[in-house]
C-alpha cells in the first residue's frame, strides 16, 4: 500500500472521528442545557410549594417522593468497581484483557445510567407530585 493511501485512509477515519466527536459535543450540550432547565424550573417548583405548603405536607410529599425512588441506582458504576477489582487481584492475563476491552462500556453505561436514574428521579417527582395534587380536569 502506498503512503499516500496509508495518509488518505488515515485522513479519512480522522475526519470521522472528528465528525462522531462534534456530534457527541453538540448532544451533550444539548443535555446539559435541557437538565439546566429542568433543574431551575424544579427549583422555582419546590420554593413554591414551600412557600404554599405546610410542613406536614412537604413532609408527607417528601416521605413519597423517596419511597418512589427506591430502585434508582448506579448498577453499572457498581459492576465496573467490582469488575476492576476482580482484574487486578486475579492472575490470569484473560481476565484482565477481558475487562480492558469492556471498560469503556462500563463506564459510558455507568454515565448513561447516572443521567437515567437523575431523569427517573425527576420524573418520580413529577408523579408523586400529580397524585398528591393532581390537575382538575
Amino acid at each position: 500500500m502506498s503512503t499516500d493511501s496509508k495518509n488518505n485512509e488515515w485522513d479519512s477515519l480522522w475526519g470521522e472521528y472528528s465528525k462522531s466527536l462534534e456530534n457527541w459535543k453538540s448532544l451533550f450540550e444539548q443535555i446539559q442545557n435541557a437538565s439546566n432547565d429542568m433543574q431551575t424550573k424544579f427549583n422555582q417548583v419546590w420554593e413554591k410549594a414551600n412557600a404554599e405548603s405546610s410542613p406536614e405536607t412537604i413532609k408527607d410529599f417528601t416521605e413519597l417522593w423517596q419511597k418512589s425512588m427506591t430502585n434508582a441506582g448506579m448498577k453499572s458504576f457498581k459492576d465496573f468497581t467490582e469488575n476492576w477489582q476482580k482484574s487486578m487481584t486475579d492472575a490470569n492475563a484473560s481476565v484482565f484483557k477481558g475487562f480492558t476491552e469492556n471498560w469503556q462500556k462500563a463506564l459510558s453505561s455507568s454515565g448513561l445510567e447516572q443521567m437515567n436514574a437523575y431523569g427517573e428521579m425527576m420524573k418520580k417527582f413529577a408523579e408523586t407530585w400529580n397524585s398528591m395534587w393532581p390537575k382538575s380536569q
